[in-house]
């Protein structure tokens, strides 16, 4: 293994949070709140050891697979250790386990929170809560690729190890150039969910943090009561951003070079935007006794099932108050998730699709033992490889939510309550059921349980291979 590229990227990471930490420090100083001199603190240091594991370049910058895969782990818990220093040592969030909870529920997307009212939390922790949706969205080590020059296609086996999908693919033949559209694409699609938000009206501050955890499909709010108390104007722009943000950014790209057909023969998408217009047409039947009006139903019915299927965590209402029917629906697609290449999480879109294609050609096989059929998708014959990843990763997937469902039962709350937690935290959604709904939070599971699932979000988050291959002992043999 060459831990030296290893040690010299942990380092940029480092040096990188130091700088995303000028932002909370930024907030501080204009709220002129005393955590300035944590976020200060926390700052320097990192700053500090970054100079220190940097100052040297490696000898030999090549690294591979298990590199890849071990740097984007290790970098990711780096990142979520010194980000949650601020919480912790300003005394807004006193308990250790519970300020890396929080970050790491931030920087994975999640939207889990153990803060019993978010009023009481600092300007600057809240943005930087935020703040932290939109960092991990995209990915820290993608972000790095698209300023950083490194050993060229070796960049790959970050990008594979990181970004969320069955499969990667490069947009343009060098992966920096890749990473930076990509960025370029998140930040403009941003930018015009703040200037929407604005326009309706909402406070700029709210605007910033919405806005974060809506292109990162987090969830974090700034408002103990959510979504609720926003207009139904913000809500409707709110609805459209995550279900945009959940959708491949190569279809993005492909409208950007004025290859529109390409695009929307995206298979993905067209199944994606399907499931919604499915999910969204049996709630709102479901729900309609529930509200005033038809458009009412339509509304809220579209923003929970946009803010789910994304694993934003949003809610405009108490969807745990709804019938059963409809919470089912949003529990199945807790586990469906968005788009491949998108910034949702869950099991996503695409390896659905690829599952269900692999059964039927698995059932045509039975009837029909002499015929010879392959499996298409996205106009691509799929190849062994990527189906045998496919199935390891479902196995792997079954068995971890199995396992972390009987260690939080260990709490003694209701079914419930112990399977939508892990179901929300692993599939990076944010608000589960019952104990654990849109109206409650994450402060009363024991530290074993907010251990189990601060591993499940970082697992769900990294599609699973990256943080397993920590506990390989493979992985650190030398050579």
């Amino acid at each position: 293994m060459n831990r030296s590229i290893i040690i010299y990227m942990l380092g940029w990471i480092m040096n990188i949070e130091a700088l995303l930490l000028l932002i909370p420090i930024a907030a501080a100083a204009v709220y002129r709140e005393s955590v300035i001199t944590c976020y200060m603190a926390v700052a320097c240091v990192c700053g500090l050891l970054g100079f220190l594991c940097t100052r040297k370049k490696p000898e030999v910058k090549m690294f591979f697979a298990k590199e890849g895969f071990v740097l984007v782990s290790m970098g990711w818990i780096v990142l979520s250790l010194f980000g949650c220093m601020p919480f912790w040592l300003s005394g807004e969030i006193p308990r250790f386990i519970d300020a890396l909870f929080e970050i790491v529920s931030g920087f994975t997307t999640t939207g889990s929170s153990v803060v019993p009212k978010v009023e009481d939390l600092s300007r600057a922790t809240l943005i930087w809560r935020s703040f932290s949706h939109w960092i991990g969205g995209m990915g820290i080590l993608v972000f790095i690729l698209s300023i950083l020059p490194m050993a060229g296609d070796y960049n790959m086996h970050i990008m594979r190890a990181e970004s969320p999908g069955p499969s990667v693919g490069k947009l343009v033949p060098k992966i920096r150039i890749t990473a930076k559209l990509l960025y370029q694409i998140y930040f403009l699609m941003t930018v015009m969910t703040m200037v929407f938000l604005l326009i309706g009206g909402m406070p700029i501050f709210d605007t910033i943090c919405m806005s974060f955890g809506a292109a990162g499909t987090g969830g974090f709010s700034c408002r103990n009561s959510g979504q609720a108390g926003d207009n139904r104007y913000q809500q409707a722009v709110l609805s459209i951003a995550m279900i945009l943000f959940g959708v491949n950014f190569n279809v993005y790209y492909l409208l950007l070079i004025k290859r529109p057909k390409d695009a929307f023969r995206c298979e993905e998408m067209r199944g994606y935007l399907a499931i919604i217009l499915a999910a969204v047409v049996l709630i709102t039947l479901n729900v309609r006794h529930l509200f005033p009006s038809l458009f009412l139903a339509v509304h809220h019915a579209l923003f929970q099932v946009s803010s789910i299927i994304t694993t934003t965590g949003y809610a405009s209402v108490n969807f745990d108050q709804w019938p059963e029917f409809s919470k089912y629906i949003l529990l199945l697609l807790m586990f469906t998730g968005a788009c491949a290449g998108s910034t949702g999480g869950g099991i996503k879109v695409s390896r659905i699709m690829m599952a269900f294609k692999e059964a039927k050609k698995e059932m045509a096989a039975v009837i029909h033992p002499r015929s010879v059929k392959v499996i298409k998708y996205e106009g691509k014959v799929l190849g062994h490889p990527v189906l045998r990843s496919l199935n390891a990763y479902l196995i792997l997937y079954a068995f971890i939510f199995t396992v972390s469902v009987l260690l939080v039962s260990l709490d003694n709350f209701d079914f419930a309550t112990s399977f939508s937690a892990v179901a929300a935290n692993f599939n990076n959604i944010g608000p589960g059921l019952s104990v654990v709904g849109p109206s409650s939070n994450f402060s009363m599971l024991s530290d074993l349980s907010k251990l189990v699932l601060i591993f499940d979000m970082l697992a769900g988050r990294l599609e699973l291979f990256p943080i397993l291959v920590l506990f390989s002992p493979g992985t650190w043999k030398r050579g």
